[in-house]
C-alpha cells in the first residue's frame, strides 16, 4: 500500500458528504470460501454496489465483531488497512457486524432533505419537522451505520446471530443452502422487531443491478426472492428525533440509523 492510499482512504471517512445519502456496506472478496481461507472484507460507501473503498479508521468505527464457530469475537484492525478486514473462515457460516460512531452532516438544500426522507419512507417527517419549529435551511443530521455481511464456509452450515446493534437485520434462513429461491430476515430496532418498515434491496448478477422495495410484516419479518449466483444488499433506515447522547450533545436536528446487510448465493 502506498503513502497516498494510506492518507487518502481514511480521509474519505471524514469528508462532510462522504456518507450523506449513500449506502455503507461490507463487501467480502468471496461470499463462500473453503475452510481455512483468508477472505478480505471491504468497507464501501456509494450506491448500486458501486462506491469508494474505505480503510480502517479508528475514529469512525464503534465496534467490529464476528461469529466464527459459534463464538462472538471482537475484531481490531490497524489504521489504513485495505481491505478493512481480513478473516479466516471455517466450514460454517461467518457473520460479521460493523457499528460506526456518529457522523454529522448539514444539508445544503431543503430539496435534498425531501429527497432523502421520501427515499427512506418517512411520510410523517415534514409535519413533525414543522411542529418542532425547525427551519428548512441548514438541516443537520447525525447518522450511524450498522452493517453486516455473511460468508459461508463449505458447505456453509450455521446461522446468523443478533449482535445487539441499535438496528440490524438477522438472517433467519441459510442463504448457502442448496436450491433456495427466497430468504427470510427479521429487522430489529433497539432489540425488538420493527414492523411495517421499508426494506430496500439491490441484486447484482454479473454487471446487472436490479433494485426493489419490500416491507416487513407485523412481526418485523421480510421474505426476499433470491437466485443462485447473485449477490444482494439490503437496507432499512430509522429516522428519529435526536435520542442518543452523541446526537443530543452535537445539537443535530435529526438522527438516522442505517441497517445494511450483504450476502451472496453460490452458483
Amino acid at each position: 500500500m502506498d503513502l497516498k492510499t494510506l492518507i487518502f482512504a481514511p480521509l474519505l471517512l471524514i469528508l462532510p458528504n462522504a456518507g450523506s445519502s449513500h449506502e455503507f456496506w461490507l463487501e467480502p472478496d468471496r461470499y463462500q470460501a473453503p475452510s481455512g481461507e483468508n477472505v478480505g472484507i471491504r468497507f464501501r460507501n456509494g450506491e448500486d454496489f458501486k462506491g469508494i473503498e474505505l480503510s480502517w479508521f479508528d475514529r469512525r468505527i464503534g465496534s467490529v465483531s464476528y461469529v466464527l464457530d459459534g463464538k462472538f469475537r471482537e475484531y481490531r484492525g490497524l489504521p489504513g488497512d485495505l481491505p478493512g478486514m481480513t478473516l479466516t473462515v471455517s466450514d460454517e457460516l461467518t457473520a460479521v457486524a460493523y457499528s460506526s460512531t456518529m457522523s454529522k452532516l448539514t444539508y445544503d438544500s431543503w430539496d435534498k432533505v425531501q429527497s432523502f426522507v421520501t427515499h427512506k419512507d418517512a411520510p410523517w417527517f415534514n409535519d413533525t419537522h414543522a411542529a418542532r419549529g425547525l427551519p428548512q435551511e441548514g438541516v443537520t443530521e447525525g447518522y450511524w451505520r450498522f452493517a453486516k455481511t455473511l460468508i459461508g464456509g463449505e458447505p456453509g452450515n450455521g446461522t446468523d446471530r443478533d449482535f445487539g446493534m441499535e438496528t440490524e437485520f438477522v438472517m433467519q434462513s441459510n442463504p448457502f443452502a442448496d436450491g433456495i429461491d427466497s430468504v427470510q430476515l427479521i429487522l430489529l430496532y433497539q432489540g425488538q422487531p420493527r414492523p411495517d418498515a421499508q426494506v430496500e434491496m439491490w441484486e447484482k448478477s454479473g454487471d446487472a443491478i436490479t433494485h426493489s422495495f419490500y416491507r416487513t410484516d407485523d412481526q418485523g419479518l421480510v421474505t426476499l426472492p433470491v437466485r443462485a449466483g447473485a449477490s444482494y444488499q439490503i437496507d432499512a433506515v430509522v429516522i428519529r428525533e435526536p435520542e442518543s447522547d452523541q446526537a443530543i450533545e452535537a445539537g443535530v436536528m435529526w438522527e438516522s440509523l442505517w441497517a445494511n446487510m450483504t450476502f451472496g448465493l453460490p452458483q
